[in-house]
């Protein structure tokens, strides 16, 4: 059977392109190599935060955004300095996404039913000067549901189209090739692996059970990143960012494996960008780990103090929620894979929050209940479980326990426990007045001033070293993979460029296979809350660029028959 298009990949980019195509009365064949349960990829596992531009939200806490500004932070953040080859269409594709954000994003998600938790984030705070990285105001915008609840909408009209015969969607089928006649890409062959029962998430066999090919009149990639593939992330790697880490940690399932962007490549599409990518610094391992060296985030506050693996205290701007690159920049440099958080039971019981959909059940299940739970002293429940379980926490209470509990952890006997104290003391000698020139003290007053994270995110100053704060924590930090910020090189049509910058005939790609659109929408730095919206915005617009290709296809034929 011949369909209109073909999507790889069930991601959150492969629905809306999905959904759009059906929209428009299209068929399509959805494939992708996990069971079924995985459906939604993992976009699932996400936050569910959204980047927007001056949004009600962000007007009812008192912050003043706008489209200019929003645009000011994307390009300071970027840094785009390929602008005639790898960049070009990355930053066209970036003020597309910034026009977008700032206009009717919102409004589209809401009618599809997605809703927005009314205390806006502040992510990537900068620290630099006004026209360098970060955002200059909160834009983190945490979806009611957080990532199943913007998966859910796309998922399920996904499903009804199944019912309609308008979708076919088949699970466990891999892509291995896509098939070519004159130097047009006309269908997608591959591998049938056996079926598997495992849970959303966990790996899946790779046993091969039969073949396929399918054809149509497009083919829309939607596969996904390299985030799960450690060699590739080394392959990768930039020399810009140190050596590549011989110790990580996952924040992603193991099928997000690249082999996609292999596969377009031999087809003859574009890679730009591949030395960008977005690791974070902050990863815990998963006391309950779900697939294989599973790692979660920690979305701190500003307070806690930052030590590299010897004990040493990182200099400005490198503070927790600030610069993600730039301190992954600083760890590598230190010849370790790690560093270490020391904070107090006043810190982590409010400025701990974990990055993922299972570890904000009040989020994800939508319970105000739960969410007033947040108010009420001690750590937040997930929290609280890492703390009793996971193998990176040390709780003491004085500085010689904590130390002692951090040197066996490593077994590098690296940390001396009276030079830690030394800064510390400094450190809390800075918190008697109001003023500081400590520039991180200076910044957690500076963001008490702004209403969300005074309520909710940012403890009051206080001497970490007073027993009346305590107990102490220490928290190893490890390098966690997750986005891919280069990718195949699109036009604003999603088209796949080849190495002469020209479309490949009926290839189209979305989401992180293309870094969020055209090869690399973010530069060099992410503003945050920018990679659920990339797939939401590249797979609406490669699905509606498709869905016109075929029209015009059509109407161009009608057209010739009348000629006839």
């Amino acid at each position: 059977m011949k369909y209109d298009a073909i999507v790889v990949g069930a991601g959150l980019a492969g629905l809306v392109a999905t959904t759009e195509l059906a929209d428009a009365g299209k068929t399509v064949l959805l494939l992708d190599q996990e069971p079924e349960a995985s459906l939604g990829g993992q976009a699932w596992w996400s936050f569910g935060g959204l980047f927007l531009v001056d949004s009600p939200e962000q007007r009812r806490m008192g912050i003043k955004d706008s489209k200019e500004l929003a645009w000011q932070d994307w390009l300071g953040t970027a840094g785009f300095d390929r602008e005639e080859d790898e960049d070009y269409w990355g930053k066209q594709w970036a003020k597309a996404y910034v026009d977008f954000a700032a206009g009717e994003k919102r409004e589209w998600l809401r009618s599809l039913g997605i809703k927005i938790f009314p205390v806006v984030g502040w992510a990537e705070r900068g620290g630099y000067l006004a026209d360098g990285h970060g955002n200059s105001v909160p834009r983190f915008h945490i979806v009611w549901g957080t990532g199943p609840g913007v998966v859910e909408p796309f998922a399920n009209k996904v499903r009804e189209y199944i019912k309609k015969e308008n979708v076919t969607y088949l699970p466990r089928h891999r892509v291995d090739r896509l098939i070519q006649e004159e130097n047009r890409v006309t269908g997608a062959g591959g591998s049938i692996l056996e079926p598997s029962d495992v849970e959303r998430g966990e790996a899946s066999s790779r046993e091969v059970i039969g073949e396929f090919e399918y054809y149509a009149e497009a083919v829309i990639v939607a596969s996904g990143g390299i985030g799960a593939n450690f060699e590739l992330i080394r392959k990768n790697w930039p020399e810009r960012l140190g050596n590549p880490p011989e110790r990580m940690i996952s924040g992603v399932p193991a099928h997000v494996d690249g082999r996609m962007l292999e596969i377009t490549e031999r087809a003859g599409g574009r890679i730009v960008n591949r030395d960008r990518m977005w690791h974070y610094t902050e990863g815990i391992k998963n006391w309950n780990p779900i697939w294989p060296a599973h790692g979660i985030r920690i979305l701190p506050g500003p307070s806690s103090i930052w030590l590299d693996a010897k004990g040493n205290r990182f200099p400005s701007p490198n503070f927790p929620g600030f610069d993600t690159l730039g301190t992954l920049e600083a760890i590598k440099k230190t010849g370790y894979d790690y560093s270490w958080f020391i904070l107090t039971e006043k810190i982590i019981e409010k400025e701990f929050a974990l990055s993922g959909s299972e570890q904000n059940p009040d989020l994800t299940e939508k319970s105000i209940r739960k969410i007033l739970q947040r108010i009420l002293p001690g750590p937040p429940a997930p929290v609280k479980a890492f703390m009793d379980h996971g193998e990176d926490f040390i709780i003491a209470d004085n500085i010689l326990d904590l130390v002692k509990g951090m040197n066996e952890l490593t077994g590098e006997n690296l940390l001396d426990a009276t030079e830690i104290e030394s800064q510390i003391i400094a450190r809390d000698r800075e918190i008697d007045n109001t003023f500081t020139k400590d520039l991180q003290v200076t910044a957690l007053r500076g963001a008490r001033n702004y209403r969300g994270d005074k309520l909710i995110r940012v403890a009051p100053p206080h001497k970490i070293l007073d027993p009346k704060n305590g107990p102490l924590i220490a928290v190893r930090l490890n390098i966690l993979s997750r986005k891919t910020l280069g990718g195949l090189q699109t036009d604003l049509s999603a088209r796949v460029l080849d190495e002469a910058g020209n479309p490949l005939p009926g290839l189209y790609a979305a989401g992180e296979v293309s870094g969020f659109g055209g090869g690399g929408v973010h530069g060099y730095r992410s503003l945050e809350g920018t990679f659920l919206g990339g797939c939401l915005f590249s797979g609406r617009t490669a699905g509606r660029s498709v869905a016109k290709y075929l029209e015009e296809s059509k109407d161009q034929e009608s057209k010739e028959k009348l000629n006839v």
